[in-house]
């Protein structure tokens, strides 16, 4: 799958609410009332992240969960971020 352009990512961070490009990746935080709903949140993710086969990035602070996309095996963001970023907003 290849790399996406910088025109391409920009079209495509305008339909995702607060995800942000650093580097080669995307990535937003979630913020949840406590620890125990952010797991939950993490779990989530990984459940899909599973189906696709494309495995994000994610740290937990407490009550927040950071997500970092990239297509590792291709050095870089291709479409399956904007996919997976976009079920992980449905997940929320």
């Amino acid at each position: 799958m290849p790399n996406l352009s910088i025109i391409e990512i920009q079209e495509k961070l305008s339909g995702l609410k607060d995800w942000e490009m650093m580097d080669e990746k995307i990535s937003k935080t979630f913020e949840f009332p406590g620890f125990k709903e952010a797991l939950a949140f993490v779990n989530k993710i990984a459940e899909e992240a599973e189906k696709q086969n494309h495995h994000p990035d994610i740290l937990i602070k407490y009550n927040k969960v950071i997500v970092n996309l990239t297509t590792h095996s291709e050095g870089g963001l291709t479409a399956k971020d904007f996919e997976l970023a976009g079920v992980i907003e449905q997940l929320v």
